[in-house]
């Protein structure tokens, strides 16, 4: 269990009701599992006082009684029979109830981080959002598992023993009473120990996974450096560390069930004898019988387990809400906004004329509520952008700047000069804090996400490839692909001769992020996947950047045949590639300072002229 799960949720009583309101969805089974919990708690209770009856009765097997005693003893073999088979029912019953409740947490969780802004997810690192579906539901499913049915059938055989015991004896069970609160304090004073302990250990061991993780991922530069000796002092001293943590957490820990087990001994001694001593010399009126005496002391001695069984249940169960709180702040995180009506339609063109169509035709048009069609071409438009990631430095500033269709706009500058926070805002990845931006004329915040992005293709400088085939990567830009088409497109990007070269062709699987191929053939399937989705507008954020030199001269021709009657924005350090682009713009933080096309920017002999001579690099 990890650090975020071992604290105690902030508001037990919300958590506990948002968790309980996923059990509520299974009504009959939640019922049914206390039915079989209250029965297995209340056969052994009964089984149990039936002890004293029989010994009291048949304990003298010289008496004609002794050969009916067959009859208590089946009778009590028939009690615990069922509860036997009530708790296997409601173990049974709780697996399948934890599994479907986890099911439905995991797949709300899901769905909902498909519905959150790409600002959540940065703000956040993979580690902790993956603890979620991880450490997050597996502390839920043993809570659910292991804690729920167990701890009402504690609290049950809790209140039961109690009020036994004080039915049959309530002097001697004053003095059991002091020992409970005795080890109950134990119980919970060794908790609150472990509990603080078990945190650093978690807090230690975080520091030590994230030493190992780095080192592994960075072999390579480990062993060119030769820092394998000073990786191991380093792993020695953290895992030391490490040791000491668990050492101190397992302590209070492991001391918990011998110590309950020494007092509840002392217990049932100091009772054993003081019962006795009634039973010879009768106090206050109070006589006990020999089975009264023994049932008394099994009772002692079965108190101690479900005492310290509830404690345990209960920290788990904190623990499973503290999870799931962990669950529903993501569950109640804000959907990324999408206010937009206006929708993306396929059309056909009949003597100039705009006709919406069922049909894919690689044709779109924007259709708005009252059903007016406005043919998309691929016009956008910034009017004196401002934007900021954190409400507190801006990123752009009173930026303006027009593509028109077909044309190709290039962005250089330098890291954090607002390159890719252009092409951010264009997909609506991020929302602008001043201006606007249009699209063929429409303010792109009326335009329904899905819609928007549907007409943008994207080729990132980090290329993700899916677990699959080549072709199940390809096809990701297009689902309904035809085997044709995704050829072509892998031959527009000039990547299907690398393809077919490989073992298994276009069918070869995928794996790790594509770590089976090149940094240049992952590019390439990148830019075959933009190329199959057809779209009117293009985004190529540092697209050849890891491509060599022969793989870009390569791809190439495939871009320009790509971008050929395409909207294009271009962001690219190899400024090779941009020569003919319609429009180059030098940013510089958030600001345009240059602008133009190649020839005028080389003849103005400013910041571009300086970094295509050399004079200057981009950093």
């Amino acid at each position: 269990m990890n650090q975020q799960t071992r604290k105690r949720p902030k508001n037990v009583k919300a958590s506990a009701k948002r968790l309980f309101s996923y059990m509520g969805r299974h009504k009959i089974l939640l019922i049914v599992v206390t039915i079989l919990v209250t029965i297995s708690a209340s056969a052994n209770l009964i089984g149990t006082y039936m002890l004293m009856p029989i010994i009291d009765k048949y304990a003298d097997m010289s008496s004609p009684l002794f050969n009916e005693l067959w009859k208590p003893i089946l009778f009590e073999a028939v009690i615990y029979l069922f509860g036997v088979l009530s708790t296997l029912g409601y173990t049974q019953i709780m697996v399948y109830l934890a599994q479907k409740i986890v099911y439905e947490m995991r797949a709300d969780l899901f769905n909902k981080m498909e519905k959150l802004p790409l600002s959540y997810f940065d703000s956040k690192t993979h580690g902790d959002i993956m603890s979620n579906y991880t450490n997050d539901i597996d502390a839920v499913s043993d809570t659910m598992n292991n804690a729920f049915a167990v701890l009402i059938q504690n609290m049950i055989l809790i209140i039961g023993l109690l009020t036994i015991i004080f039915v049959l004896n309530w002097v001697l069970s004053v003095v059991c009473v002091v020992f409970y609160l005795i080890m109950t304090c134990y119980i919970v004073y060794a908790g609150k120990v472990s509990k603080r302990n078990f945190r650093e250990q978690q807090k230690v061991m975080g520091v030590l996974n994230g030493f190992v993780e780095e080192t592994l991922t960075g072999q390579k530069v480990v062993k060119v450096f030769n820092h394998e000796e000073a990786n191991i002092a380093k792993f020695k001293e953290q895992n030391e560390a490490l040791r000491k943590a668990g050492e101190s957490a397992l302590r209070y820990s492991f001391s918990m069930v011998p110590m309950v087990v020494g007092i509840s001994y002392i217990n049932y001694a100091v009772v054993a004898i003081l019962g006795g001593l009634i039973a010879m010399y009768p106090i206050l009126g109070i006589n006990f019988s020999l089975g009264g005496m023994a049932l008394y002391l099994v009772f002692v001695r079965q108190a101690a387990m479900p005492i310290n069984q509830f404690t345990q249940q209960a920290n788990l169960l904190l623990y499973g809400l503290a999870a799931s709180e962990r669950i529903f702040t993501v569950l109640d995180e804000i959907d990324e906004i999408n206010l937009g009506q206006v929708k993306l339609v396929n059309i056909i063109k009949e003597n100039d004329k705009i006709i919406k169509t069922d049909e894919r035709t690689n044709m779109w048009a924007w259709e708005k509520l009252d059903g007016h069609l406005i043919e998309l071409k691929g016009d956008v438009r910034f009017y004196k952008v401002d934007f900021s990631y954190d409400n507190n430095k801006m990123i752009l500033e009173n930026l303006s700047l027009y593509a028109k269709p077909g044309q190709k706009i290039a962005f250089v500058g330098s890291t954090g000069a607002g390159k890719t926070t252009i092409t951010n805002l264009i997909n609506r990845f991020y929302e602008i804090n001043g201006g606007s931006i249009t699209y063929d004329g429409i303010d792109i915040r009326n335009i329904r996400k899905e819609d928007l992005r549907r007409s943008l293709g994207i080729v990132l400088q980090d290329t993700h490839l899916f677990t699959g085939t080549i072709k199940d990567n390809i096809k990701y830009g297009k689902l309904d692909a035809t085997d044709e088409e995704i050829y072509e497109a892998a031959k527009l990007a000039n990547a299907d001769s690398f393809i077919r070269r490989l073992p298994n062709g276009y069918d070869t699987m995928v794996t790790a992020d594509g770590s089976n191929l090149s940094q240049g053939q992952r590019q390439l399937l990148a830019i075959s996947r933009a190329a199959i989705a057809n779209c009117p507008v293009l985004i190529l954020d540092e697209a050849t950047s890891s491509i060599d030199t022969h793989t870009e001269a390569l791809v190439q021709k495939g871009m320009d045949r790509l971008m050929e009657g395409r909207t294009v924005f271009v962001i690219a350090h190899r400024l090779s590639t941009i020569k003919n682009a319609n429009a180059i713009m030098v940013l510089e933080k958030g600001k345009i300072i240059e602008r133009g096309d190649h020839q005028f920017l080389l003849s103005q002999k400013g910041v571009y002229y300086n970094l295509y001579t050399g004079k200057m690099e981009l950093d």
